[in-house]
């Protein structure tokens, strides 16, 4: 029999990670005949000065608890089972030294989300150990999410709930706030500066709780309902907008959000008007103390702020945008339980933004972190900008055309 061709069939295999000692040869030179001290080139940058971890690996070690929730102990384990000890203290070593690096990045980004129109902000609890006392105490972590003209997603550590954290942290903002009705934002939204925007679906949430115990909620429910039906109409053409390029997104942001208001004002406002209405009639015989009662008396409170989106097609008509970012540390704090120290919860806050805001633009975390390690100790302040994930990305994207380009030529 003679061969005539042949059949293929493909098989998805994992293999695991590995590591690799790299080493650095750097020749030395010397004159026999001058005897001057003998020439050898510099030698390579580290992350950490005279360190072993190379940067990919301590990238690695950051996205690994920050993005995929595991705490320093597993992985531990998982390095042991590739034969190599790192232990749980020296890892803890690199995060703080990592996080001190990318700290220029971190006030960057915190400074340039002040800037937007609209802030998304929420907060979500950790535990804290509490030194001398063998007890935890309860801190904060809060998220703050830009705009889309400042696309950051940032993190704030404090030790407890104050109101003193987000007056600090949103120090000189201006425009929409979009959170729940904690109170300790009712100071900077008393002013004319800072716009308060309540969300829908935490007064979504509690007549949703309270249908069980009196089927009055499901008319709410469908009222809301039409709220987002609207809504689902108009982001099809946002989320288009987003995806072009950053010289055509501007413009196709403005021309987006501007249909998005217009629907708003020919539907959703005669929607509200209804809940409007039957909030006042449900209210005069609903028990306060009652579950309808208290989702009643949460919406009449929160009402003003609730209608608020209809104003600018920009803003949105929930915090799910705040409530998505934190989401992963709620996931965290299950695995890796507390933050050591106030110090610790800082630098963790350093991290989860940087890694956060790659997520919010599609960004490899892993690749973005062990370029940007590298490159921040000696690349200009004045130019910081250039490091930033969306502009990384940008410049990353443009570098591969080129190349590419360069490479059928």
């Amino acid at each position: 029999m003679q061969p005539f061709g042949e059949e293929t069939s493909e098989q998805l295999e994992y293999i695991p990670a590995s590591f690799k000692v790299i080493e650095h040869a750097r020749i030395k030179y010397a004159c026999k005949a001058c005897q001057e001290k003998p020439a050898v080139a510099p030698p390579p940058d580290k992350v950490i000065d005279k360190g072993l971890a190379g940067p990919g690996l301590m990238a690695w070690i950051a996205v690994s608890k920050f993005g995929d929730h595991q705490p320093l102990y597993r992985q531990k384990n998982i390095f042991e089972r590739l034969g190599i000890d790192i232990s749980r203290s020296t890892q803890c070593g690199w995060l703080g030294q990592v996080a001190e690096l990318l700290e220029p990045l971190y006030k960057r980004m915190a400074r340039h989300i002040i800037l937007s129109s609209k802030i998304h902000t929420d907060d979500t609890p950790v535990n804290m150990l509490d030194p001398g006392r063998g007890k935890t105490q309860t801190a904060r972590f809060w998220v703050y999410a830009g705009d889309d003209s400042y696309p950051f997603t940032i993190f704030d550590f404090t030790p407890s709930r104050s109101r003193d954290g987000p007056e600090k942290f949103l120090k000189g903002f201006k425009g929409y706030l979009q959170a729940d009705a904690f109170a300790g934002y009712d100071r900077m939204c008393a002013g004319k500066q800072v716009i308060e925007v309540a969300c829908w679906a935490h007064a979504r949430r509690k007549f949703f709780e309270a249908k069980d115990t009196d089927a009055q909620a499901n008319e709410m429910l469908v009222l809301i309902g039409e709220l987002y039906t609207v809504e689902a109409q108009a982001r099809p053409a946002i989320d288009a907008a987003r995806g072009q390029a950053i010289e055509q997104r501007i413009a196709a942001l403005s021309a987006a959000f501007a249909a998005r208001k217009q629907l708003r004002e020919s539907i959703s406002k005669a929607v509200l008007e209804k809940i409007g209405s039957w909030l006042q009639a449900r209210a005069a015989d609903t028990l306060p103390k009652s579950p309808l009662g208290l989702a009643i008396g949460y919406a009449k409170n929160q009402w003003k702020a609730l209608k608020r989106f209809t104003e600018n097609g920009a803003l949105e008509i929930d915090n799910n945008v705040a409530e998505n970012a934190v989401r992963p540390i709620a996931l965290g704090r299950k695995n890796y339980l507390f933050v050591g120290s106030e110090h610790g919860g800082r630098r963790a806050a350093i991290l989860y933004s940087l890694i956060r805001t790659c997520e919010r633009h599609q960004v490899n975390a892993w690749e973005y972190l062990r370029d940007v390690l590298v490159r921040i100790s000696t690349h200009p302040a004045s130019q910081i900008d250039a490091l930033l994930p969306h502009v990384w990305q940008a410049r990353t994207v443009l570098s591969n055309a080129l190349d590419h380009t360069s490479n059928n030529l």
